[in-house]
């Protein structure tokens, strides 16, 4: 079975989105194997900010989140305030070794916060997550706090990056990225054996800029 890299980090809303679509995803044939990493590293890399932080982007970026949630007949909460910090989440998602494991702690942290409310970097809280997720939470909170797992964590962060990660949810297979939750279908005909013309897009990519914008 082909694996399907999904890149997540709790921050982002679509991220919980995206949850709700990993089953579709392994029945079309493919593996989902979720890999923690941390979205701000990848928006200091490539000297960009997250959308939140953009006053405009932020109020659309949520009524778009609040749009999509209820087509998927979704109640959206959200965390007591955004951003947050998501390193408690991200380091507890890296020590959990199993892969059906990380996906389910992953998948009900994405539900607490984004549908219950509840605050997604309180060791507490994902230590209850954890528990009903079968997982011992206690373990996992003091599993986080350990160099290792967080050198793991920015080891799979900085591969991302070196892979041309730049955002999330963004999901690889066979080599090919697609980046976000409204892209599950075109992963999904990817996983199907649809391919775009790749000369015809290394053809345009190669064409000569014909003007520049002026940075001030």
């Amino acid at each position: 079975m082909q694996t399907v890299r999904m890149y997540v980090d709790p921050i982002s809303p679509f991220v919980w989105l995206a949850t709700k679509q990993i089953a579709r995803i392994e029945a079309a044939g493919a593996q989902v194997e979720m890999v923690p990493v941390l979205f701000a590293a990848m928006l200091n890399k490539h000297g960009l900010v997250g959308p939140a932080e953009v006053p405009a982007k932020r109020v659309l970026t949520f009524r778009d989140v609040m749009r999509q949630a209820s087509a998927q007949r979704l109640e959206f909460v959200g965390p007591p305030g955004h951003p947050f910090n998501p390193l408690p989440m991200l380091r507890m998602a890296t020590a959990i070794a199993g892969r059906a494991e990380r996906i389910a702690f992953v998948t009900a942290v994405m539900a607490a916060t984004w549908e219950q409310g509840q605050d997604a970097q309180d060791f507490g809280v994902l230590a209850r997550v954890a528990r009903d997720c079968g997982l011992d939470g206690e373990a996992l909170v003091a599993a986080a706090g350990t160099p290792e797992v967080k050198a793991e964590l920015a080891r799979a962060t900085e591969q991302a990056i070196n892979d041309g990660i730049f955002g999330v949810p963004s999901f690889v297979y066979e080599g090919e990225l697609f980046w976000g939750a409204d892209r599950i279908d075109s992963l999904l005909r990817r996983i199907a054996g649809h391919r775009i013309d790749e000369g015809r897009l290394q053809e345009f990519l190669d064409r000569p800029a014909l003007a520049s914008r002026q940075h001030r």
